[in-house]
C-alpha cells in the first residue's frame, strides 16, 4: 500500500505517481529479462515473482507477529469496541442544521486502534492471533494464483492439484476470513477490559461487539467458482487426450491394414 502526504493535491499526487511509476519500471525490468530470455510465458513470469515476493513477505510479516507476542510488553489492537471516544473539545463542530457555511458535524469515533502497553502475554497473543488470520486471509489468494501459475507454466494448466487446492484456498479464506473479524473485535474488548476497571462505566466495554462481514464468503465463492472453472477445464481436457488416444490407435490400426 502506497500512502503520501502533502498540503497541496498536486503534490500528493506527483509523490503517487513516482511511487506508482517505481512499480511499474520493476514490472517492466521483469518483462523484459523475460524477453531477453526468450520466455513465452512473460506475464506468468511476472505474476510468479510478484506472488512469490508477497508470500515471502508474509512469510517475514507472520515471524515478525509472533517474535513480538513474546519480546515486546505492548500489543497492537485494530477491532471495533463500543467503547466510543468524543472529539477535542477544542475541534469546531457543530450540531446546527440552519447554518450557511461548511461544518463538522459534532460527534464520536469508535475506539478501533489503540495500542496497550504492559499487556499480558495472553492479550498479546491474542492480538497476534487477529493480525495473523489477517494476514492468511490476504495471502491465500495471492498463494492460489501463484500455484496456478506454477502449474501452467510446467504445462499442468489444469490438473488435480490446482482444483484441490483452490477448493482448500475456499474453506481457508472463509475461516481465516471469519476468525479475523472475530478476533478482531474479541482483541479490542479484552484488551479494553484488561485496562480499565468494571466501575469504569465510560471506558470499561459491557458487552463484546462482534461483526462478520461478507468478504470472507464471497472471497470463498470466487475461489470455489474457479476451482469448478479449473475441474471442468480438466474433465474437457481428459476427454481430448482419450479422444486423440483413440484416433492415433485407429490410425495405427489402417496403417496396419494397409
Amino acid at each position: 500500500m502506497f500512502t503520501f502526504g502533502s498540503e497541496t493535491l498536486d503534490s500528493s499526487l506527483a509523490n503517487m505517481g513516482i511511487a506508482l511509476g517505481v512499480f511499474a519500471v520493476i514490472i517492466g525490468l521483469i518483462v523484459l529479462v523475460g524477453r531477453l530470455r526468450g520466455s513465452k510465458t512473460i506475464a506468468l513470469d511476472a505474476t510468479l515473482a510478484i506472488t512469490g515476493l508477497w508470500i515471502v513477505l508474509s512469510a517475514v510479516s507472520l515471524v515478525i507477529f509472533v517474535v513480538k507476542a513474546f519480546t515486546v510488553n505492548w500489543a497492537e489492537l485494530g477491532g471495533t469496541s463500543l467503547v466510543s471516544v468524543p472529539w477535542p473539545a477544542d475541534l469546531p463542530c457543530s450540531d446546527d442544521e440552519n447554518g450557511t457555511s461548511a461544518m463538522l458535524r459534532c460527534g464520536s469515533e469508535s475506539l478501533s486502534d489503540f495500542t496497550v502497553a504492559n499487556a499480558s502475554l495472553g492479550l498479546r497473543l491474542l492480538a497476534a492471533a487477529a493480525r495473523i488470520s489477517g494476514l492468511a486471509l490476504a495471502t491465500t489468494p495471492v498463494v492460489m494464483l501463484w500455484l496456478i501459475c506454477v502449474n501452467t507454466v510446467r504445462g499442468r494448466g489444469f490438473s488435480r492439484t490446482i482444483t484441490r487446492a483452490l477448493t482448500g484456498g475456499a474453506i481457508a479464506v472463509l475461516v481465516f476470513g471469519i476468525a479475523s473479524d472475530l478476533l478482531q473485535g474479541i482483541a479490542a474488548t479484552t484488551a479494553l477490559r484488561e485496562v480499565f476497571a468494571p466501575d469504569d462505566y465510560a471506558w470499561y466495554p459491557s458487552v463484546y461487539q462482534l461483526t462478520v462481514t461478507p468478504l470472507p464468503f464471497a472471497g470463498a465463492l470466487m475461489l470455489a467458482a474457479l476451482a469448478a472453472v479449473f475441474r471442468h477445464g480438466l474433465r474437457l481436457q481428459q476427454e481430448r487426450d482419450a479422444l486423440q488416444r483413440e484416433n492415433e490407435m485407429l490410425a495405427d490400426d489402417n496403417r496396419g491394414l494397409v
